[in-house]
């Protein structure tokens, strides 16, 4: 097992003097310590970031939409204020990486219906304008200047960004992240007059990051002795495969990154759940998905290591 440690660490440093990929699988942990989840490898953390792309590279990549599916259930405060932390870092990075891509736009939902929404748009999936409840910012976080969504022609996206995403901790404890993110960028959602009329554009590069300290709930029911069937659940609908098949009908898969930060190993230091659903869910994205651990105590190096993969996704972007 030594032996096997040294050749993987000697591999990683071969990689980088060679100018290889970033992210560099690591030999799983000789300690005894448990697998990540579905026999996901945590990355290493390569340093500085790629350098900007030129102007040649971004033809294809002049708008970027990003959405953050935000777990609101009772234990994720500190994770929202992490994300919250971290996000000014995390634009500021992009806009170098893509050498100020003229337009980007950003959206928020929670992982179940938000009723603390603005009145209208309170199902699953619609973007978040308004908070309320539990550690919740408790705040009308507008007028946006997208109407229901922020932009760059936003005066202070930071502090707009940190009264919504402050989502609180009200929600389910059953969470419908991947019905979230799929409702959230379907082409019904996205028309004139609906919830998110106008976020999503279709030439754009969508950016989806994920937070939530538990995986996407089953579907299911259960038989409960005296009262027959009853069900005590219900998830997004379908498996990981179904949910790409759906977000594929009507968006080419390679102008979608999926950034996801979730529960990826048993023994972990926030009691979160391993997420194998939702890491299924981003590998199906190939070299478009990330996958970081939602119990860090900062995410800023998450955010980091992923601009390199927003990267070479703009410059595949066709």
């Amino acid at each position: 097992m030594r032996r096997a440690a040294v050749s993987a660490v000697l591999l990683a440093i071969f990689l980088l003097a060679c100018g290889g990929p970033r992210r560099i699988p690591i030999a799983p942990d000789t300690d005894g310590g448990a697998p990540e989840a579905d026999g996901a490898l945590p990355s290493v953390d390569a340093g500085t970031v790629d350098p900007p792309l030129d102007a040649g590279e971004l033809e294809a990549c002049r708008a970027v939409d990003v959405l953050f599916v935000i777990d609101d259930s009772a234990s994720m405060a500190d994770q929202q204020a992490s994300l919250i932390a971290s996000f000014p870092g995390f634009v500021q990075g992009m806009r170098e990486q893509l050498s100020n891509a003229p337009s980007l736009h950003v959206g928020i939902v929670t992982s179940d219906a938000y009723r603390d929404n603005a009145s209208g748009c309170t199902e699953i999936g619609d973007l978040v304008t308004q908070t309320g409840g539990f550690n919740a910012s408790g705040r009308d976080c507008g007028p946006f200047a997208g109407g229901r969504f922020l932009s760059d022609a936003d005066a202070d996206l930071s502090s707009r960004f940190a009264c919504s995403a402050q989502v609180g901790t009200g929600g389910a404890d059953d969470e419908r992240v991947a019905r979230a993110l799929l409702n959230a960028v379907s082409p019904e959602r996205n028309a004139p007059g609906a919830c998110n009329a106008g976020f999503v554009r279709p030439d754009s590069l969508l950016v989806i990051v994920i937070i939530s300290d538990e995986d996407d709930v089953r579907d299911g029911c259960s038989m409960d002795s005296g009262f027959g069937e009853t069900c005590d659940s219900y998830g997004s609908g379908g498996l990981p495969d179904d949910w790409f098949a759906e977000l594929s009908a009507h968006r080419d898969p390679a102008s979608v990154v999926v950034l996801s930060l979730i529960g990826r190993s048993a023994d972990n230091t926030c009691g979160a759940v391993v997420a194998s659903r939702l890491l299924g869910f981003a590998r199906r994205f190939g070299d478009n998905g990330y996958v970081g651990d939602v119990c860090a105590s900062s995410y800023d190096g998450f955010f980091r290591e992923a601009l390199p993969v927003i990267g070479n996704a703009c410059v595949n972007l066709i």
